[in-house]
């Protein structure tokens, strides 16, 4: 499973890719706006900091200011995903893009349906919420597995970015499902390393250290 980091915070990125454990990045508008930064000036340079897909979203709602967000986003850097809401306009986006060779992310997908269609499209990745889904009383892994099923079923190459994940639970379970790629917030990829049992071999070890009175 591929890892990408939910954040437009570039110190976090940095960290993250100095590890080797990231693959790309995803960002919204909201995430640019709580970084303070330009749009295009911290795009760019997350894009320096990674070579695997950098989502940058549009925010136009109609096909034609889609295309033309488009053409200025994916300028930025050759690694720039064009991220497009799921809706008739953006499917069209979508195609539009992935068939002159951009890749594409198709995002807000609540439905396995909305899924199939943007595979059809030719998505380079679809983006089912699996957190917000859980929160309006829905199962976000039903969601993933369906996705995954009917992915199978026809061998359509999109790959499935499961986003809106809260916890590491929702990891380990999108991993065992088959997920290709899991994005999210740096704190929830930190979390992944943490157990008990590690904690408490390290202070026993430590304390045994201790008691040699040596050094390295």
């Amino acid at each position: 499973m591929k890892f990408f980091v939910d954040t437009a915070d570039t110190a976090e990125i940095a960290e993250l890719a100095a590890t080797g454990l990231l693959d790309g990045v995803t960002t919204n508008p909201s995430l640019i706006a709580k970084s303070g930064r330009d749009f295009i000036e911290v795009t760019k340079e997350i894009c320096g900091l990674t070579d695997g897909p950098v989502s940058a979203e549009v925010v136009a709602l109609d096909h034609a200011g889609m295309m033309r967000e488009a053409e200025i986003l994916r300028k930025i850097a050759d690694n720039v995903c064009i991220k497009v809401p799921l809706t008739f306009d953006g499917l069209k986006t979508c195609k539009a893009l992935t068939s002159e060779g951009t890749m594409v992310n198709v995002t807000l997908c609540f439905s396995a349906n909305q899924a199939l269609l943007a595979a059809k499209a030719g998505a380079s990745f679809i983006s089912p919420f699996v957190g917000r889904h859980d929160d309006n009383g829905f199962d976000g892994m039903d969601l993933i597995r369906d996705i995954r099923l009917i992915y199978d079923n026809y061998a359509f190459e999109t790959e499935i970015l499961a986003a809106s994940i809260r916890h590491p639970v929702h990891v380990l379970e999108c991993a065992r499902i088959g997920a290709d790629v899991a994005t999210m917030p740096p704190a929830v990829i930190k979390n992944l390393v943490k157990h008990v049992l590690t904690d408490k071999g390290i202070e026993g070890f430590m304390a045994d250290w201790a008691k040699t009175g040596q050094s390295l």
